[in-house]
């Protein structure tokens, strides 16, 4: 494999290329006009992440659940939130980066201005997409 004057390998043919795949400023722009749940996922073929941009409406929740096998980044972009963990709260703010490990108790309370986030994953194959009311769960009284 021939590679490039500064050493690093040559990509193979037919690889991949980075690019911008959303620019959250526009799905931030939708404030309160956005639904609930997921307003972006990825959806490229072959990937080996899963990425979401969540919007809980002001209220609402992500119920306290436990990932038993996946790590999860989460990245506030906008509002605010209550984190719920078993050992309390902690405050997300835009800009809070938090790791949620696997194993680990984990809820979302969204504060008076809602909340959006981006979490990012492994994936995790056969992964399904919800019925268009499941993000019924995170409006306000929600189960």
């Amino acid at each position: 494999m021939a590679g490039h004057e500064d050493g690093s390998p040559a990509p193979a043919p037919g690889a991949p290329l980075p690019r911008v795949l959303c620019d959250t400023t526009g799905l931030l722009a939708l404030g309160d006009d956005a639904a609930a749940g997921a307003l972006w996922r990825l959806a490229e073929p072959g990937q080996q992440l899963d990425a979401n941009v969540v919007r809980v409406p002001a209220t609402g929740r992500v119920g306290t659940h436990i990932e038993p096998d996946l790590d999860v980044l989460l990245l506030v972009l906008d509002g605010g939130a209550s984190l719920v963990c078993s050992d309390g709260e902690l405050p997300l703010r835009p800009g809070v980066l938090t790791w949620l490990p696997h194993g680990s108790a984990r809820g979302v309370v969204a504060g008076p201005d809602g909340v959006t986030y981006l979490t990012v994953h492994r994936r995790r194959p056969g992964m399904r997409v919800q019925p268009s009311g499941a993000a019924d769960r995170l409006r306000p009284g929600g189960a």
